[in-house]
Order: C-alpha cells, then structure tokens, then sequence
C-alpha cells in the first residue's frame, strides 16, 4: 500500500477526530498537533505485527482551516 487517507473532522466541543478511509483506523486529538501525532501513532499500532505492509506516505484531508496553521498573505 503507497498511501493511507484521513479524513479529519472538528468536534463542536474542541478537539478534532480523524478516520482513515480505507482501513479501520481511527484517533484523536485536543489539538492539530496532537493529532497529527496520534495519527502517526495510530497508524502504526495498526501495522505493529507487520511492518512491511505500513504504507509510505499518510495523507490528511482537512475541509477546514486548521486553527493553528498560519493564513496565506497575498
């Protein structure tokens, strides 16, 4: 497997929570750093017993702005 998609969603108490597309992986965080960390984490809990099937590159789809990414000036 090349790639792992996440789809991330904001929590309307805080927080976001973030749920892999094509395996049954899931996470999440109180912050945006917290949970880029807890997704790298969680994806590999899920390949624990079988490293060489963990795929190389993790992408995040974001339908927001994340509130601590700094805004484009232009």
């Amino acid at each position: 497997m090349e790639s792992l998609v996440f789809k991330v969603t904001q929590e309307p108490d805080g927080g976001f929570c973030a749920g892999c597309l094509s395996e049954n992986i899931f996470t999440q965080g109180d912050n945006w750093a917290d949970l880029k960390r807890n997704i790298v984490e969680a994806v590999r809990a899920y390949y624990f017993d079988r490293p060489h099937d963990r795929p190389k590159t993790i992408r995040v789809i974001v339908p927001f702005r994340p509130p601590d990414e700094p805004t484009a000036k232009g």
